[in-house]
């Protein structure tokens, strides 16, 4: 089966190997394609994002390494950027300069970049910010994360949504919310419904289960459910930080998109969109 990868990072951002060393990693493991999506939040920056100034070296480097690896493997050059209101924006755009080939649009904070709440935390900050700007309300945290998915959603222009339920992280020490719960399944439904206006196609994310956070994928296979019956299409990306785990658990993931109900992965570009049977 084809292998593919379109949410990669590397040392421009918060990844442990540099580009160059993520592209002989995906040669050795068989990738036919692999995607460069460093976190950006122009024209804003922090310790895991790529710095303002270093965006056209990112571009220059990822394009220098497709001509050199052309004959081995197709690499193309994204970018994973956050969804902050008033402050950052999946949105191409912002990016036309740069020409990239694809955005990932996320959401990893749930505040303003200098307050720095972000649910992709430590366990301990995540449960900081719980008691400090929450009060321990979990709930109100996770349907001001969902609210924001569905702006980004409305407002953004990009192909891949990442990581939708990323919520869930650190839910399994901390406890804040019951995904059993009625309130929980309608912010997903009617998050899915958004997204299936707008046409996107949504990650199946190993990197959680990478990083040893949650031993599971994002989305859900409730959510992932929702999405295969709203028609929403799916791709399966690693998240990957480091060389050893970019093909994380994917036998695993392609498993759970059958059992949800697909028959292909779609993986869109600016350029082209790229398809694999499951």
């Amino acid at each position: 089966m084809e292998k593919i990868n379109l949410h990669t990072h590397c040392n421009f951002c918060d990844g442990k190997n540099t580009a160059e060393e993520m592209v002989l990693s995906a040669i050795q493991k068989g990738f036919t394609l692999l995607g460069f999506s460093s976190h950006s939040m122009l024209p804003y920056t922090s310790d895991w994002h790529i710095p303002v100034e270093k965006h056209e070296d990112y571009v220059k480097t990822i394009h220098s390494l497709k001509e050199k690896y052309k004959d081995k493997i197709e690499i193309l050059c994204g970018f994973e950027v956050d969804y902050i209101p008033g402050q950052s924006m999946p949105e191409k755009s912002h990016f036309l300069p740069l020409v990239p080939d694809y955005l990932i649009g996320s959401v990893h904070y749930t505040s303003s970049v200098e307050a720095g709440y972000t649910v992709d935390d430590s366990t301990e900050n995540v449960k900081k910010g719980l008691e400090e700007i929450y009060k321990n309300k979990g709930k109100e945290l996770v349907c001001q994360y969902f609210d924001l998915q569905r702006q980004m959603i409305r407002k953004g222009d990009f192909e891949i949504w990442g990581h939708a339920d990323l919520i869930r992280k650190r839910n399994g020490i901390l406890k804040f919310f019951n995904e059993e719960d009625s309130w929980y399944k309608n912010e997903l439904k009617e998050t899915v419904k958004v997204a299936a206006k707008k046409g996107l196609v949504a990650e199946i994310n190993t990197g959680a289960i990478a990083r040893k956070a949650m031993d599971d994928v994002y989305p859900s296979k409730y959510f992932l459910e929702l999405m295969y019956q709203e028609k929403i299409p799916v791709c399966v990306n690693s998240d990957s930080h480091d060389i050893s785990s970019i093909d994380c658990a994917f036998d695993r993931a392609y498993t759970i998109a059958r059992n949800a109900g697909y028959t292909e992965l779609i993986y869109p570009t600016a350029h082209k969109i790229y398809t694999v049977k499951l």
